[in-house]
């Protein structure tokens, strides 16, 4: 596959390059890096020919997005497609009440929830003020995992709002479960989701229900966390981790399943990570992140391997993936 091919995202009318940038890492994701870091790793996205930027007020507390806009100032707004997210909004804090966890020195800002119409206003207003653009192109809901009522009726036609005014191009949800997107496809409008660790080579749940909606639909799928938050990446071994957490045994003991396939085809395991999604018709595009430069090129080179079809066979016929999946061809 050529990590540059575009492909219409859903009911959108954007065409998305079939990789993207998540841009969680550049917000200090597991650790801080330097401002030009940061914008290091979205040019290196640029001159790959990439053009799909994810990002959300929750990154960094903010990090993330006016790191962002730092690497988009002098680049024609017509040359990207960008993502953002509502349901946080940011409350100042003081310096040392400000512990986001797994975001490191974030600034002195503290993500809350808030799924109302006027906080989904407000958060995406103050997005375009640290992004430094006048539009986002796609707007996820992000995470109502506990707030589905807030959500549909506050989030969402807020959403409806900005579509129509013409300053998003597409409604969307992105999320680390796919019953709730169900939900949302079924009673609203939606034109993509964000599909987060739920569909790759570890687990194939949405297959069910949500991935045949979304065909039907005409929903597109940004699939996010193709590695499982590292473990696919890093390797089976005590302490990785899955779902941003430590992985549980039975997880560990697939994934090693998974490697050892993987060794007897001389298949390297994160180019089959990053390219089996794409053998579902609901996928458009995957948006893998990093805080390197080098690891956007390398993202890139592994949906250019050659993966033989035996490789897919075998783990069909040790059950490591569903037999109901389809496999790339």
């Amino acid at each position: 596959m050529d990590p540059r091919e575009k492909a219409v995202l859903g009911s959108s009318g954007l065409e998305v390059t079939r990789l993207g940038l998540g841009c969680a890492a550049i917000g200090g994701l597991y650790g801080d890096i330097p401002d030009e870091q940061a914008i290091q790793v979205v040019h290196r996205a640029f001159a790959l020919g990439l053009n799909l930027l994810d990002t959300a007020p929750l990154y960094g507390a903010g990090k993330s997005e006016t790191r962002l806009g730092l690497a988009l100032k002098d680049i024609p707004r017509d040359n990207y497609i960008l993502a953002s997210k509502v349901g946080r909004v940011l409350e100042p804090v003081a310096g040392e009440d400000n512990d986001e966890g797994i975001f490191d020195n974030p600034p002195p800002f503290k993500p809350v929830f808030d799924f109302s119409y006027d906080g989904v206003m407000r958060s995406f207003e103050e997005s375009l003020k640290r992004l430094g653009v006048d539009r986002i192109d796609i707007l996820h809901i992000h995470d109502p995992d506990a707030h589905w009522q807030e959500a549909i009726s506050g989030a969402y036609p807020a959403l409806e709002r900005l579509r129509g005014e013409g300053v998003i191009s597409a409604v969307s949800a992105g999320m680390n479960q796919w019953e709730m997107l169900a939900r949302f496809a079924r009673e609203g409008d939606f034109d993509c989701f964000l599909l987060a660790g739920r569909y790759s080579l570890l687990d194939q749940g949405s297959l069910d229900e949500l991935l045949p909606l979304c065909v039907e639909k005409n929903i597109g799928i940004m699939a996010g966390g193709t590695y499982n938050s590292g473990i696919l990446a890093k390797g089976a071994q005590p302490g990785a981790t899955y779902n941003y957490s430590e992985a549980p045994r039975e997880i560990i003991e697939r994934a090693k399943g998974l490697e050892a396939v993987a060794a007897r085809h001389e298949v390297n395991l994160k180019a089959a990570a990053s390219q089996f999604v794409f053998a579902h018709p609901a996928i458009t595009c995957i948006i893998p992140g990093t805080r390197q430069p080098d690891r956007v090129s390398e993202n890139f080179d592994l949906l250019t391997e050659e993966i033989p079809a035996d490789f897919w066979t075998e783990l069909k016929s040790e059950g490591l993936v569903r037999a109901d999946a389809p496999l790339p061809s």
